[in-house]
């Protein structure tokens, strides 16, 4: 056990101390003299007690979790988004949250790991050979389609989106054949030409198939000034991001912030907290620790030789590029805005619990390479 203790991933555990300092002080100012003053003395202590089930997590065997427990898991994860859709907690229009008394779980965090350690199984029993499209490719979208498609209904495009991150991710590193590439990528197109081709020639049929926030959200992305009332959001996160230029405003002088023109600015938009209060340099310097926290991963998973390792790590990194690029492009005008969580930064235990799991996961390869 002890021998195991000193195979941690040092520069890992230095990267998640970090992320916990910045994230503790952001929230801070976020919540400096509002109703949700305090935030950050919760945010601090789930910090350190979520780093005893992630490193209990990589003292296991990660081969083991995947071949013993990996569809279980996704049948448990499956069951926790039908029971949100009849007894789910909705918040601002979503129903996405489980009331647990101390901590609303939302269930499709947690989710996104249990299809990971699923694609890794069916890839592994494939030992690295090309994919097949009706054995492999077919039933790997049917596992994928059935949460993504709950997750929709909450409604939650975001998360949605990272699932389909994960997916890609995994299916490129798993040998796919490049004519299948083709066909994803023609079908993409399609469909990407005819929603277009619906939204700028049949406003009203599309305003029908999507929900009117989600339609909101289109258009103050495709033109923010359109529609002030939908857009401020967007635009006064522009707006904080551009006023931080190199250094920021300075701690707890973010006027934008202070002002309460900026909504869940301790939660999903933290970022724009990070971009006004510290500037470029802040961004920066947040936007180096993710390199570092990726490339790590990355490294481990080029020095193990088991595939199920490779193929799980990659689809934790592609969850965790996805929700970064996500965040942020978001909030400077790159994306439609979608509730999704800045990794290990935002306030918010599911999140959070999640993301600390999957780096247990990592190190557990690292531990257990072979």
């Amino acid at each position: 056990m002890l021998n195991k203790v000193k195979q941690l991933d040092l520069p890992i555990l230095f990267i998640l101390f970090c992320f916990m300092i910045i994230s503790t002080v952001v929230i801070y100012s976020a919540t400096f003299e509002t109703s949700f003053q305090g935030l950050h003395k919760n945010n601090i202590i789930t910090f350190l007690v979520l780093f005893v089930p992630m490193i209990g997590l990589s003292l296991l065997d990660y081969r083991a979790i995947i071949q013993h427990l990996s569809y279980i898991l996704y049948g448990i994860g499956l069951l926790l988004l039908i029971f949100v859709m009849f007894k789910g907690m909705d918040i601002n229009g979503s129903q996405r949250w489980l009331n647990l008394g101390v901590m609303a779980f939302q269930p499709s965090e947690i989710m996104k790991l249990f299809v990971i350690l699923v694609l890794a199984k069916w890839l592994k029993a494939r030992d690295g050979l090309p994919l097949r499209f009706f054995q492999d490719l077919l039933p790997l979208c049917a596992i994928l389609s059935v949460p993504v498609f709950i997750v929709l209904q909450q409604p939650d495009l975001g998360t949605s989106i990272v699932f389909i991150s994960i997916f890609i991710g995994m299916l490129w590193i798993g040998n796919l054949r490049i004519k299948h590439v083709l066909m994803g990528v023609t079908l993409m197109v399609v469909v990407v030409a005819g929603i277009a081709s619906l939204y700028f020639y049949n406003l009203t049929l599309f305003s029908k198939i999507v929900k009117p926030h989600q339609l909101h959200r289109i258009q103050t992305f495709l033109d923010p000034t359109v529609d002030p009332n939908n857009s401020w959001h967007v635009m006064n996160s522009i707006h904080a991001i551009a006023v931080g230029e190199l250094s920021g405003e300075g701690f707890l002088r973010g006027g934008m912030i202070r002002g309460g023109f900026i909504p869940y600015d301790y939660a999903d938009s933290i970022f724009v907290v990070i971009g006004e209060e510290f500037g470029f340099i802040g961004c920066s310097v947040l936007l180096f620790l993710y390199f570092l926290l990726i490339y790590r991963m990355i490294r481990i998973s080029i020095e193990t030789n088991d595939l199920e390792g490779r193929y799980m790590i990659v689809g934790i990194t592609s969850m965790f590029t996805l929700q970064i690029f996500e965040n942020i492009a978001m909030h400077i005008g790159l994306m439609p805005l979608t509730g999704i969580a800045l990794p290990f930064i935002s306030y918010g235990g599911s999140s959070l619990l999640t993301n600390m799991l999957a780096i247990g996961l990592v190190l557990s390869v690292r531990m257990h390479k072979s």
